[in-house]
């Protein structure tokens, strides 16, 4: 992986390009968290990839080194209270909003993982499995994704019956089992469908 893109954009008078993706649409519990990079024009790509292509310990790795070597960064996180309020959808563009009115400097365009987001201001691209093809949006979705799993592995202590430090909160067969068996506990999202299947069937 390479920075092509964003330098056949900065020479086409763009500059501060930023990568935005976000980890956690799909789960049935937690924050979907997104995040919003822009990475230096000399960054080493060469390990970059879509963050779930990346074992656990090499992610823990790119974090750090995007952290410390991006011009600017921002990682946002929305509750699953506010996803049940205003649907998944909406939340991950919200908290992708959110990173680029955080950044500390101003990007002139936006690349973002599969989507385009309410940002008139800003130049933007939507990119079809952007987190494989593009550095900065991979870069965005290692910390969207490290951020993500930081914070559920700290949900597993507080629910270990759940085994969310095995599947973060996605819907496999040992979630839904256990859903079934304890029911909710206060971080898992109301309005998604097998939560509500099993909320329909305990009533």
């Amino acid at each position: 992986m390479d920075l092509k893109l964003e330098q056949n954009l900065e020479e086409s008078g763009f500059h501060l390009i930023a990568g935005l993706d976000e980890a956690g649409r799909g789960p049935l519990a937690g924050p979907v968290v997104a995040a919003a990079v822009i990475l230096p024009a000399d960054f080493d790509c060469t390990e970059l990839n879509d963050s779930k292509q990346i074992s656990a310990s090499k992610r823990e790795l790119l974090y750090t080194k995007i952290v410390q070597e991006a011009l600017c960064y921002k990682v946002v996180s929305i509750s699953h209270k506010v996803i049940d309020k205003i649907n998944i959808l909406r939340a991950s563009k919200l908290a992708m909003k959110r990173c680029v009115d955080k950044l500390e400097r101003t990007p002139s365009f936006l690349l973002i993982d599969g989507m385009n987001i309410n940002y008139p201001e800003i130049s933007q691209k939507a990119i079809i499995k952007g987190d494989s093809k593009v550095a900065s949006i991979a870069a965005a979705s290692i910390l969207a994704k490290v951020t993500r799993d930081r914070y559920m592995l700290k949900q597993a202590e507080k629910y270990p019956e759940y085994g969310f430090a095995e599947h973060f909160g996605y819907p496999t067969e040992k979630h839904l089992k256990a859903l079934q068996k304890h029911g909710t506990c206060p971080i898992h999202r109301l309005t998604f469908a097998p939560v509500l299947k099993y909320l329909d069937q305990a009533r």
